[in-house]
């Protein structure tokens, strides 16, 4: 056997190199075998899924729907220019002829409500004094609930207090920037819409 000498002092057998091959391959060979006998042999449960185990769809999963918007305009709120009076939300919309809202705000709700319906403005006035006594501006009136007029306004004060609940008033209050915004756009005749 002939020896050669590799960088350093190591010598290395050329024939070394074959031998490793060949066990190598031998090792390999036995692995492979140890692992078509152990499939072979495994239990019905391990080798094959149930029927009733989860198999991958080879359709993709619907992406969940996008989270609503909480101050989009309600879907159920009619069509065309409008005035949007959501009651649970306690907010307004004004909303034009494509359906687009040009501003959004919250309100404070009067003491007696109107129905969920469709309204029109009947009536407006600059400046009075409140049945609650309060000065008010822009008063914009919708509706008549038992002889008490509803109407959008805003206190001189800026101030959006609750309403006394013992008396029945008919103001659903707002801060006087959009009152102005109200008063611009709800002129008589205006479509008002009370939704829930």
């Amino acid at each position: 056997m002939r020896r050669v000498h590799v960088k350093g002092d190591l010598t290395v057998a050329r024939g070394s190199s074959g031998i490793v091959a060949g066990l190598t391959a031998a090792a390999l060979a036995a692995v492979c075998f140890l692992a078509y006998q152990a499939s072979a042999n495994a239990p019905d449960s391990v080798a094959a899924p149930s029927a009733g185990s989860p198999r991958p769809s080879a359709t993709p999963s619907k992406k969940p729907a996008p989270p609503k918007d909480p101050l989009a305009v309600p879907a159920e709120s009619d069509s065309g220019t409008r005035v949007v009076y959501a009651l649970k939300d306690r907010r307004v919309w004004l909303v034009d002829d494509a359906g687009k809202a040009l501003r959004t705000f919250p309100v404070m709700p009067s003491s007696v409500n109107p129905l969920p319906g469709v309204y029109q403005v009947g009536s407006r006035s600059g400046s009075i004094k409140g049945s609650d006594g309060v000065l008010i501006e822009h008063v914009v009136r919708f509706a008549d609930v038992d002889g008490v007029a509803i109407g959008f306004s805003a206190a001189q004060d800026d101030s959006m207090r609750s309403p006394d609940p013992t008396l029945k008033t008919g103001g659903v209050r707002m801060k006087r920037a959009d009152g102005n915004a109200m008063w611009t756009f709800a002129t008589v005749g205006v479509k008002v819409v009370v939704v829930p």
